[in-house]
């Protein structure tokens, strides 16, 4: 049986290892250079839109007119807010909201029983104290009293020995009484004479004190009184009053209610007149100041309005301001009427301008794309800008004048490079 033969297997070339190092070396490179490409914009996005679909503008060199736009809304110059001086139990509603009232007239009657016990209480009590003053106050006048009657007692009983001691001795001196008897009397006239001094010294150290204490008694006395009188006010204070004449614009409170202390109750607008309420957007927040100008249109005529507040707190990327009118109000303003018109921010200036348009909520004014007029296209491109109003924007650098821009909406185009018109 003949052995059989080993064969000898020959690669073909382009399977040899070298051959297939040579062939990888430029492929990966290949590989590379278009991952690179495509991860850091080597080729321009483009997107292809409707040429009816955008809005087209041109930059020129135009005045400038410096202002912000004024969307107000009337509101009343003052507002009063009733608030719940004390807590309690709704018992009586007595006006609605639209009724005219007068100052001091009653709105709402509450009971708290708890606080009229401790009215009360505390009322027992300042009375307790005021009785022990006044009974105090008494017995200083009654310790005057009987200080002055000591010392009238002492001046009679020195005027009294004297006179006897005067007939004594002249029957002392005639035989017909022992000297002993004119002694006796004599001693205790003395003693009168030394207690005087004593008594009189002693009354005037206790008037002194009596005069500086009634007046300190009198004045606590009075605040007693007064602390009785606020006491008591305080039930008083359940029944909610109107503090001014005026317009009862807003309550909202039903029979069985408990508004707690300190909750608001309703508001009244009085007869004061109107002012403007206008949000304005942020933008406009490091450049508006008190007193400056402004007109609104009303009636078909332009009324001169005053900035009277700037409120600094930004909602919702506005910011508050109020107004007040130059002069009288034009007649018949009624409040939560919306009025437009104009803020003056400074004057009319030559600048290059460009028309404002929708492309700034999505760019803030930082790029834009730009139409190439032959090509059919917009190319994106950067500027950078300064003032701007309603209607204008003011371009710093970026563009020139008779430059076409598309500032239509630009939601979408935040990764485009450029824009293909399609007629």
């Amino acid at each position: 049986m003949t052995a059989a033969m080993d064969i000898a297997i020959v690669r073909p070339w382009w399977r040899k290892p070298r051959t297939l190092r040579l062939i990888a070396i430029p492929a990966a490179g290949v590989l590379v250079a278009f991952m690179l490409s495509a991860w850091f914009g080597g080729a321009q996005r483009t997107l292809r839109v409707p040429a009816v679909n955008v809005e087209i503008s041109t930059v020129a060199q135009d005045m400038f007119r410096d202002f912000v736009p004024l969307r107000s809304k009337v509101v009343p110059r003052d507002v009063i807010y009733l608030d719940a001086l004390e807590g309690g139990r709704v018992e009586r509603v007595l006006v609605e909201p639209g009724d005219v009232v007068t100052a001091g007239q009653p709105l709402v009657e509450l009971t708290n029983t708890q606080l009229e016990l401790d009215v009360l209480d505390r009322e027992a009590r300042l009375v307790e104290s005021i009785t022990q003053l006044q009974a105090y106050q008494t017995q200083l006048e009654q310790n005057r009293l009987s200080n002055d009657k000591a010392l009238a007692s002492i001046d009679y009983d020195i005027a009294r020995l004297t006179r006897a001691l005067e007939r004594r001795q002249a029957l002392t001196n005639s035989g017909m009484l022992p000297r002993e008897a004119s002694d006796t009397v004599s001693d205790e006239l003395g003693f009168m004479r030394k207690l005087r001094p004593l008594q009189a010294r002693s009354n005037e150290q206790q008037n002194q004190l009596r005069v500086q204490q009634l007046p300190q008694i009198a004045a606590q006395l009075s605040k007693l009184q007064q602390d009785i009188e606020i006491t008591r006010h305080k039930l008083d204070q359940l029944t909610v009053r109107a503090p001014v004449d005026g317009l009862m614009t807003a309550i909202d409170l039903k029979v069985g209610e408990n508004p707690a202390r300190g909750a608001r109750l309703g508001e009244i607008t009085p007869d004061t007149g109107y002012k403007l309420s206008a949000d304005i957007d942020e933008y406009y927040l490091g450049r508006l100041r008190v007193d400056q100008t402004g007109t609104i249109e009303f009636d078909e005529q332009q009324v001169t309005v005053r900035v009277k507040r700037v409120l600094p707190q930004v909602t919702e990327g506005t910011f508050k301001v109020e107004l007040a009118f130059e002069g009288e109000p034009p007649r018949g303003l009624l409040a939560g009427q919306g009025l437009q018109g104009k803020l003056a921010l400074g004057n009319d200036t030559p600048a290059l301008v460009l028309p404002a348009g929708a492309f700034l909520a999505e760019t803030g004014g930082d790029w834009v794309f730009v139409l190439d007029g032959e090509l059919g296209e917009a190319q994106r491109r950067r500027i950078k800008t300064g003032r701007r109003n309603a209607e204008q924007i003011e371009i710093l650098s970026g563009l020139v004048a008779g430059e076409q821009v598309i500032t239509s909406n630009y939601s979408g185009f935040a990764r485009i490079d450029r824009i293909e018109l399609v007629r």
